[in-house]
Formats: C-alpha cells, sequence, structure tokens
C-alpha cells in the first residue's frame, strides 16, 4: 500500500481555439495567494484568479480568466515571479527581465528591463533600508557571463549594487537569504555575496537541461547530484539529511514539505525527506514544470494545470497506523514536528500509539497493547466501545479513532468461539482496573466501573466484585441493578445500594436475604455485615428502622450496632433513649449496660444499680429455668460479685431490695459488707450459704485493700461464729491452722475454749509464733538500715560543714534563680545554694 500524501485536481485548462491555429502553450506558471499567472511560449502573460473558498486552494470550479498581457515577438516567457510587497510580477522575456503590475499586467515605465538575463532568482523576504521603505534583492544571472547581478528593488526603482564573479558560467541559480546556490556545467557551490565566501560542493556529469538548483526550506538547497542523487545541501554547505535516490529522467525537482516531488517524462515522483522512500507514483504525460507553494504544488502542461493538494498530516499518519507502519508514522510525525503547534504534534503522537495499541490489541500482545493505550492516554471508552453490551452510558461519546485495518468483531468473536473471546475480555478488566482513578480515567469514571461490574459478574468474581462496590465507585445504578438481579447477587446490589448512599435499600436487600427472601450464596454471614453496617451509621433513622430486626434475631450479636460505634460516633444516640428502647431485651440490655460501665466508664448511679438489678433478674431466670450452675448462669453471677465488690457506684440499698427475698446469699452477704455489717454478712455466707471456704475468702476480699486490723478482726469475728456452734469446731481449727498469720495469738488464745488441748492447736501456734519472730527480726532489720543510713547523712553533712562558702555578688538561689541576698541560705549536697524559703530540698 502506497501512501497517498497529495490529492490531484485540475486547476486550468485551455481548451483549443475552433476558429484558428491555436499556439497556446505553458511554459512558465507563477502564483500568489489567489492568482496564477501562465507564461506561455509565444510571449503570452496570462492572469488566473482562482475562486475563493474555504474548504480547499484547488477548488473544483474552474479559475476566472483575469487580463492577458502580450509582450511582443514571439520569444517564450521564461520565469515569472511576484513581489507581493510593491505589488510586482517580474518576467523574464527575450533575454531581459520587465515588471509588471501583477494585476493590470501593464509595464511599470520606471523600471526599466534588465538585459542579458538567462534566469534570476528573488530573496524571499524583504528587507527594511530605512524606517520607511523596504526592499527585495533580485540575483539574476547570464549564461553567457560569468558574472551574478544584485539588484536592490524598491518602489519605483531597482538598482544593481553588486556584481559577483564566477569560476565558471552560471547554468541554475537559487537564493536564500545572502546565499547563493550555483550551478556550473560541471559542478554546485555556495557563494556568499555578503562575504565573498565560496563553498566548492560537488561535481557533476549532468546535461543542462538535468541540472537542477531551489530551495528546500530556510536556508537548505536541493540540487541534482551525480548518481541520480537528490542532495540536500545547507547554506554552510553540510548536508544534514541523507539524498534521495531519483531517475536519470529528471526534468523537475521541488519541495512541499516533508515531500520532494520528482517529476519525469511519464510520471510524478513523491519522496519522503524523513526516510528517503518513495511515497506516491503520479502519472502524468507531457508535463514541463513544477511550482511549489505555500499551499501545495502545481503541475502544468502544455494547456493544462494540475494542483496538488498534501493530505492533511493526521490522515496521512492514520492511514499510516492502520495498514500498521507505525513505525512509518512516527518518523512521519517527527520530521513535521516543527511545522506543527506543540499541541496538535502531541495528539498525533497519542493518536499513533493508540492505533499502534490497536494493532497489538487485535493480535493479541495485550500487555503491549495495554502500555500503548496508557502511554497515549487512551479514552477508555475507545476500548469499552467494541465490547458487545458495553456501549457508552454518555449519548454523545464518539469514536475518535479510525478503525485499525482487519479488525476482529468482538460480538461475532464471542458468539463463535467464547473460548478466544475470554483473553480479550480479560484485557478489559485488567486495563479498566489500572486506568480506573487516574486522570486517563477521572472523566469517564462511570463508563469504568459499569464496565467493571458487568465483567466481574460475568466471570463470577466476588472477591474483585465487592472490592469494586464497597469503595467509593461511579458506577451507573439503571445499569447495574438489573444486571446484580439476573446473576442473583444480592448481597452484591446491597453493597451498591450503600456506596451510592442509600442505606435503606441496602439493608433491606440484605434482611431479604437473611429472611430467605432472596437465594445467594456469596456471603453466608449477611446477618453480622447488617450489624456492622448499622453499627458504623450516622444516620439514626435508618439505625431505629431496623433496630428491632436485628435484636429480635440475635440479642448479643444485635446490640452491637449501638455498643461497636466508634467513639467519635457514641453521640449519635442518646444512651437513655437506648435504654428505654431494650427495656423489651433483657439480655442486650445487660451487654449495653455493661459496655457504658466497663467500656465507657460510666459514673452515673442508674447505670451501676441497673446493671446490679438486670444481672439479678437474668440470673433468677436462669434459676427458673434450671440453669442457674450452667456456663451463662454461672458467668452472670460472678459479674454480679465482681460489680458488688468493685463498684462504690450503685445504690446498695435497691440492690438488696432486688436480693433480699432470693437465694443469692454472697451478694447478700457482699452488700451487708460494703455497709459495715461484716458480722451479719459472715453469718449469712456460714448458716445460709454454708459455704465455709467462700466465708474465708469474704474476710481476704473485705479487708483486701484496708489495713491489716481490719483482717484480723475479721478472721476473728468468723472465728467467733464458728466457735459458737459446736457442730463447726473443726472448721475453727481449719481456720486457725490454714490463717495463722491473719490472727492476733494474745486474743485467740483469750476466746478458745478451755477444753482445747495445746496439741490441738499447736501447728496454729508454732505459725503464728514463726510469723512473730520473723516480724521482729525483720524490724530489726529495717531499724538497722535506717541507722546505716542516718550516720551516712551524718557523715556527708560533717564533710560540707569543714569547708568555707563565700557568697559573692552576683550568685543566684538554683531553685528561683533569684540573688542570694541574705547570710542565711542552704548548700545542698552537690554544692548548690538556694534560698532558705525555697522548700524543702530533697538530694
Amino acid at each position: 500500500m502506497s501512501l497517498k500524501a497529495f490529492t490531484q485536481v485540475q486547476v486550468y485548462e485551455k481548451l483549443p481555439n475552433p476558429k484558428g491555429k491555436d499556439k497556446f502553450c505553458i511554459h512558465s506558471l507563477e502564483c500568489y495567494d489567489r492568482n496564477i499567472y501562465i507564461g506561455t511560449k509565444d510571449s503570452l502573460v496570462q492572469h488566473l484568479i482562482l475562486p475563493s473558498t474555504s474548504d480547499s486552494k484547488y477548488s473544483s470550479q474552474s479559475p476566472r480568466e483575469g487580463r492577458v498581457k502580450l509582450l511582443g515577438s514571439s520569444s517564450p516567457v521564461t520565469q515569472l515571479r511576484v513581489i507581493p510587497v510593491f505589488n510586482y510580477l517580474l518576467v523574464l522575456w527575450d533575454r531581459s527581465v520587465s515588471a509588471l503590475n501583477m494585476f493590470s499586467l501593464e509595464p511599470l515605465p520606471f523600471l526599466k528591463r534588465i538585459q542579458h538575463v538567462s534566469f534570476f532568482d528573488v530573496c524571499g523576504s524583504a528587507r527594511s533600508i530605512s524606517s520607511q521603505s523596504v526592499c527585495v534583492e533580485l540575483v539574476t544571472a547570464s549564461s553567457r557571463s560569468r558574472v551574478v547581478r544584485i539588484h536592490v528593488v524598491g518602489v519605483e526603482r531597482w538598482d544593481c549594487v553588486k556584481e559577483v564573479s564566477l569560476p565558471q558560467d552560471p547554468v541554475a541559480l537559487a537564493v536564500d537569504d545572502n546565499t547563493l546556490c550555483v550551478a556550473t556545467r560541471d559542478r554546485y557551490f555556495l557563494h556568499d555575496h555578503k562575504s565573498g565566501s565560496t563553498v566548492d560542493l560537488f561535481p557533476h556529469n549532468l546535461s543542462r537541461q538535468n541540472i537542477i538548483v531551489s530551495t528546500a526550506g530556510k536556508g537548505e538547497f536541493l540540487l541534482n547530484g551525480p548518481g541520480s542523487l537528490g542532495m540536500f545541501v545547507m547554506k554552510n554547505g553540510i548536508c544534514q539529511r541523507p539524498p534521495v535516490q531519483w531517475s536519470e529522467e529528471l526534468l523537475a525537482a521541488v519541495v512541499c514539505y516533508p515531500y520532494i516531488l520528482a517529476l519525469q517524462p511519464q510520471a510524478l515522483y513523491v519522496y519522503s525527506m524523513v526516510d528517503q522512500h518513495l511515497k506516491q507514483t503520479v502519472p502524468l504525460l507531457k508535463a514541463r514544470g513544477l511550482l511549489s507553494t505555500t499551499e501545495g504544488v502545481y503541475i502544468f502542461m502544455e494547456r493544462e494545470i494540475l494542483g496538488l493538494s498534501p493530505v492533511p498530516f493526521e490522515e496521512q499518519i492514520q492511514t499510516l497506523v492502520r495498514y500498521k507502519r507505525v513505525e512509518e508514522a512516527l518518523g512521519l510525525l517527527g520530521g513535521v514536528q516543527a511545522h506543527l503547534p506543540q499541541v496538535s504534534y502531541k495528539e498525533l503522537h497519542k493518536i499513533i500509539t493508540c492505533m499502534d495499541g490497536f494493532t497489538k490489541f487485535y493480535q493479541e500482545s495485550f500487555s503491549e497493547a495495554k502500555e500503548l493505550f496508557i502511554k497515549g492516554e487512551l479514552d477508555p471508552r475507545e476500548i469499552i466501545s467494541l465490547y458487545p453490551e458495553m456501549e457508552p452510558l454518555c449519548e454523545t461519546f464518539h469514536s475518535q479513532l479510525v478503525k485499525v485495518n482487519n479488525a476482529k468483531e468482538l460480538l461475532a468473536l464471542r458468539q463463535e468461539d467464547r473460548t478466544t473471546f475470554q483473553p480479550y475480555l480479560d484485557f478489559l478488566g485488567d486495563f479498566l482496573r489500572v486506568v480506573r482513578g487516574t486522570k486517563q480515567g477521572v472523566e469517564c469514571s462511570e463508563d469504568i466501573d459499569t464496565a467493571q461490574l458487568r465483567i466481574y459478574t460475568e466471570q463470577g468474581d466476588r472477591e474483585d466484585l465487592d472490592a469494586l462496590v464497597s469503595s467509593p465507585n461511579s458506577c451507573s445504578i439503571d445499569k447495574c441493578v438489573p444486571l446484580l438481579e439476573r446473576h442473583k447477587r444480592f448481597f452484591t446490589l446491597g453493597l451498591l445500594y450503600q456506596s451510592h448512599g442509600h442505606h435503606i435499600k441496602a439493608i433491606q436487600t440484605w434482611v431479604k436475604i437473611t429472611d430467605g427472601q432472596y437465594e445467594d450464596s456469596s456471603c453466608s454471614n449477611v446477618y453480622e455485615h447488617i450489624v456492622r453496617t448499622l453499627s458504623r451509621l450516622k444516620q439514626r433513622d435508618v439505625v431505629w428502622t431496623f433496630a428491632d430486626w436485628t435484636l429480635q434475631r440475635n440479642q448479643e450479636v444485635g446490640i452491637q450496632i449501638f455498643t461497636k460505634r466508634d467513639p467519635e460516633d457514641q453521640d449519635t444516640f442518646a444512651q437513655e433513649d437506648v435504654l428505654a428502647f431494650l427495656k423489651k431485651y433483657s439480655l442486650a440490655l445487660m451487654l449495653f449496660l455493661e459496655f457504658l460501665v466497663h467500656d465507657l466508664k460510666s459514673e452515673e448511679e442508674k447505670h451501676h444499680t441497673l446493671l446490679a438489678t438486670t444481672y439479678v433478674t437474668q440470673i433468677l431466670r436462669a434459676l427458673q429455668n434450671g440453669k442457674g450452675t450452667d456456663s451463662d448462669g454461672g458467668m452472670t453471677r460472678d459479674k454480679l460479685q465482681q460489680l458488688l465488690w468493685q463498684s462504690s457506684l450503685y445504690d446498695t440499698m435497691t440492690v438488696h431490695e432486688a436480693i433480699r427475698p432470693t437465694v443469692l446469699h454472697i451478694e447478700q452477704a457482699i452488700l451487708l459488707g460494703r455497709d459495715g455489717d461484716h458480722y451479719q454478712a459472715l453469718q449469712t455466707l456460714v448458716h445460709k450459704e454454708r459455704d465455709l471456704q467462700v466465708a474465708g475468702a469474704y474476710c481476704r476480699r473485705a479487708a483486701g485493700w484496708q489495713e491489716r486490723e481490719l483482717e484480723h478482726t475479721l478472721f476473728l469475728t468468723l472465728l467467733q461464729i464458728y466457735l459458737g456452734s459446736n457442730e463447726l469446731a473443726s472448721a475453727a481449727v481449719d481456720l486457725l491452722n490454714a490463717n495463722a498469720a491473719a490472727f492476733d495469738l494474745e486474743i485467740v488464745l483469750q476466746v478458745l475454749p478451755d477444753s482445747w488441748s495445746v496439741q490441738l492447736v499447736s501447728q496454729f501456734l508454732l505459725g503464728s509464733l514463726r510469723g512473730t519472730f520473723h516480724q521482729r527480726r525483720m524490724a530489726g532489720v529495717e531499724r538497722g538500715l535506717a541507722q546505716v543510713e542516718l550516720l551516712r547523712h551524718k557523715y556527708t553533712w560533717a564533710q560540707a560543714s569543714t569547708r568555707m562558702l563565700k557568697l559573692d555578688k552576683g550568685l543566684v538561689c538554683n531553685t528561683c534563680q533569684k540573688d542570694l541576698t541574705e547570710p542565711e541560705f542552704v548548700c545542698s549536697l552537690r554544692g548548690e545554694l538556694i534560698h532558705t524559703d525555697c522548700g524543702s530540698y530533697t538530694e
């Protein structure tokens, strides 16, 4: 496939004159804006005016014929050039240069003809010669003279300002600023007519008609070199581009960047200046010459003018990429970068990269395709739109990329070969996952998230599906809800509702799953998820809506909607409102009160009191059901006892009233003890509870945080209760033997019955005496250590007293940093001086 770089259109055709002999033959051509000037073989200058159109330089409408000027004899018009700054049309005819008005074609009498000229060139840019006038340089040459003349063309005059001698007669000439590129019969050379320097380029052996010298851009010339090579030479004599290989039968060559158009007898060949390859061939017969303009190229024949309009670079690049010629497209873009705005260049580069990505995509090179799509910042909707049933949600979206040649139809592929289609689907999911949340995907986040949800749902990817809808997303509710319902993904549907703020719909959906109205095996703990969700919601009305259903199903788990809230959200619900609501749910009430007392550290009396009475109610209910000694009942009773021992905030009278008619004797004893009635508490434990171990534990627990004398008193009271009953005599002996350190020996000896033998209490006596001796010895050790410490301090004081302290002006107290002005002061062991009233000093 050859690249179509130019489109061809007929600009003008001179029809034969049926009345007589017609000698019309185009010999030269010039163009400026909408004005075309034809120089004929029989000394005629024809002015054509192109139609005005904004669509194309070369309109399909025929140009309007303007004025015609017959110059005189039958000599051909060899060359035409326009100087638009002065409205001059320069005509080379009969070996002389004349100046005409470019609109009226009338000769300008103030500009005399320049004689003996074989060819000429005009410097493309006008130059300022003063603050109010400009001039243009005209270079003329004669093939019969080794001289090139420099003329300055101004308003109503032109003057020859310099003559440049040449080593040989010139054959062809081109001008760029001060540099002349001259061809002679056997060589090319450059000459700077300002500095006078000359640079020889290379020799040639071309015939006169094959010698070509033309400008190829700013500071660059195109020459027909030896070996049929098109050579590019900068005005400093350096070649910066590789040469172009063309035919020996070359008639003309011009540059229309980035292409070279080479005219040969049978065709026009278009070569790229970027890679020097042939890009397009235009068949032509009897073409005579070329004219390059800023808009394109004109080809003129004897009676006809053709226009070649360059195909827009965007279209050329897309065509190359469509046919998988990506490297060539990138080369073309790089070649024209300097001629494009930076924004256009970046956009075209992105288009090439994305089109290359599509080529890799259809070749199933998905990893490379993904990298190219990301690099080219492809709109993800371009990919999504390729897949069946995944059309973009935005109705105004239209694909901006041309389809790659031989692209596969994914709908047919899915229907015919699901196995082959699956990698394409996997690629889409992977690509969307990468671009999601990036700048590339933020403008079409709804399309991306909706497409991802469809992919995960149809592939059964529960983990990725739930992760998508659990996080903030832009999925289309209208598109996704029917899809999830069709695939029975009701749990995911609830997550989708929740992520879009439809909390009631979300929880209603999950409730139906829990109640069995919906079947969805994708999640086994939906109830716990509902509780977790409610515990995180700040919308009180939503939580109250489902609070009853939650607690009716499971009070122990359901209460977490109030107790597992973030500390910052604890104020969402008033505690009194929750307590009032939980009156009909005793277990939940107990758990909530535990949360208030133990977790929130509530110091309100009613919370502690209500928790204690709630424990009592739970214990009595368990006893009635025959579960008083099982794990639940026993655990609740332990909690009650722990609360009664540790809390000092409950109302003992209210709790006692709740416990008094019950069999909770241990709890009654604790309450009596909290009121200071330890004797009655021990009586209850010994005679009602009949648990002697509990009675001993009570004594230790009640005296645990107070003075030792109270422990002695409690154990003595318990001993006296044991001694008051003959049945408990052995218990009294066991009490003494097991707790010798808890009794005062002298008092015990006074209360023991006279009938008891020493042998009976020998173990107690030995333990008590051993403890007494140990205490005395430890007291002696402590007394000795204190004396040693006292001696150390006295020694230190004596040492400090032997040296003199000088109180000078400027000394400050080490504690208050104020001046020491009084004769009395304190010196620390470290030698620091302080005021006597700055407080006690501790070393």
